[in-house]
């Protein structure tokens, strides 16, 4: 088979640059081109000079349509936005879509819905084995330690993350929630502040930290009434996130349209 030609969309930015390499180092996979907005200021530069590494003759357009047609997958961390977009076009080129984007409402959820009849989608919060596998362990956990067990996410991130909490903690508290066989919606409690009242029985709470340079850490507690378990991920290079995105593209190839989860890419219970 012929490696994967795969388009990486926010080119131009951190996460970008490290998609473009975890492609160059990944084998079965080539990266056929490089997307940003029309107005970025490194339009036309070679992509693997912008990423760090040899050029490679892929220079950066904001001409989705093209490119999207010319290729087998697409990689794309931009914004909630931005992704609806791309899955519609992904959609017509019936392309797999890999979607590590967070922040994505219950509307842009819909819509990408709608596109997976058309494409293979792979849509996560986070794009790690570790993250996934920890996600697992805390839906057994919750189903486990019953509703005398309070459950609260922690999470931090850099300075520059924009939204909150991340994609990460709500991926952790739907594990946990599936678990306990709740929806999320109807049980998640987010920034505390104030005059609160007593914790209600069953909700499932988020604390998000920013600071630093801090790729990605997130706790799931579990508070009993005499004993405390905490399950943990640690993530220190955000190129475990590129790698796993990779991945799930070379997995993708060949399956029926469809929206999957990186569970189903790693083989994990969902």
């Amino acid at each position: 088979m012929t490696d994967m030609r795969l388009v990486v969309v926010g080119a131009g930015g951190r996460m970008g640059s490290t998609l473009i390499r975890a492609i160059r180092e990944t084998k079965g996979c080539v990266l056929s081109a490089a997307i940003e907005r029309e107005n970025h200021p490194q339009l036309r530069k070679d992509a693997g000079t912008l990423a760090g590494t040899q050029p490679l003759e892929v220079p950066l357009t904001c001409d989705a349509l093209t490119a999207f047609a010319k290729a087998d997958g697409v990689l794309d961390f931009t914004t909630p936005a931005a992704s609806v977009a791309f899955a519609a076009l992904a959609a017509q080129a019936r392309l797999v879509h890999v979607i590590g984007t967070t922040g994505l409402s219950e509307a842009d959820m819909a819509k990408i819905r709608a596109a997976a009849r058309h494409a293979v989608i792979i849509q996560s919060g986070n794009m790690s084995l570790g993250v996934n596998l920890l996600a697992s362990l805390v839906k057994q956990a919750a189903a486990a330690l019953g509703a005398e067990f309070d459950v609260e996410v922690v999470e931090m991130h850099h300075r520059h993350k924009v939204d909150a909490p991340s994609g990460t903690a709500y991926l952790l508290g739907e594990a946990a929630a599936r678990g306990r066989g709740i929806e999320l919606s109807a049980h998640s409690v987010s920034g505390r502040h104030g005059h609160m009242g007593e914790r209600r029985e069953g909700d499932i709470g988020f604390a998000a930290l920013r600071g630093g340079s801090v790729t990605g850490d997130h706790s799931v507690i579990f508070a009993g009434p005499r004993e405390r378990l905490t399950l943990s991920h640690h993530a220190e290079d955000r190129s475990l996130f590129a790698s796993g995105a990779v991945r799930a593209a070379l997995w993708g190839r060949g399956k029926k349209p469809g929206l999957y989860s990186m569970a189903d890419v790693l083989g994990l219970p969902g």
